[in-house]
């Protein structure tokens, strides 16, 4: 019965959006191919206003372009865009106001966006979830605040997989857990 209802009421909100002339809200996508195959991300602009339009903004830059996943931890998650195949740290924005209180979960395949101690210091770089990790969750969060989740894969999880089984090594600085062979973002593109 209540799924009935809220079905029917998602049709009505529908509907009465089409009568008032304004269209139905699309997430954007991204499709960000790696030297291990391409990834599409679903990214709700809906629950995470601030980070998806930071998060486009490196993607319009074509900041994201030849960074690395830096930091891959098969069972947690694999994290890049903020160095790229040299090491160097690429030149960031601003830091953003976290915005983990959506009420979306750090669940396998979700994005999320990487940051210090510092709960409002996400930049550029993100990471996706390779397993359910709820103790990165706002409600569950040792600091009170937790992680952002601002998108999803919806094609490419198996890249996902083959990156996560990467082998890694420690090289240093921020390479903890580096891919012994670089895994390289190649492009990342908003789909029209």
């Amino acid at each position: 019965m209540r799924k009935h209802v809220t079905l029917a009421l998602a049709a009505a909100l529908l509907a009465t959006a089409t009568l008032k002339g304004e269209p139905p809200v699309k997430n954007p996508s991204v499709v960000m191919k790696t030297s291990l195959g391409s990834v599409t991300m679903e990214l709700f602009a809906d629950k995470a206003p601030e980070t998806v339009k930071n998060f486009l903004a490196y993607v319009n830059d074509k900041h994201y372009d030849g960074t690395v996943f830096h930091r891959v931890i098969d069972g947690f998650m694999i994290q890049g865009g903020g160095f790229g195949v040299d090491g160097r740290e690429k030149p960031k924005k601003a830091p953003i106001k976290n915005e983990s209180a959506n009420g979306l979960q750090n669940k396998v395949g979700t994005l999320a966006m990487a940051r210090t101690p510092d709960p409002h210091s996400a930049s550029a770089q993100f990471f996706v979830n390779v397993k359910d990790n709820s103790f990165l969750d706002k409600a569950q969060s040792q600091d009170g605040w937790g992680y952002c989740v601002f998108g999803k894969v919806t094609e490419g999880i198996d890249v996902v997989n083959k990156i996560k089984a990467t082998p890694t090594a420690n090289k240093g600085g921020a390479f903890t857990n580096a891919p012994v062979t670089p895994v390289v973002i190649e492009s990342a593109r908003v789909v029209p």
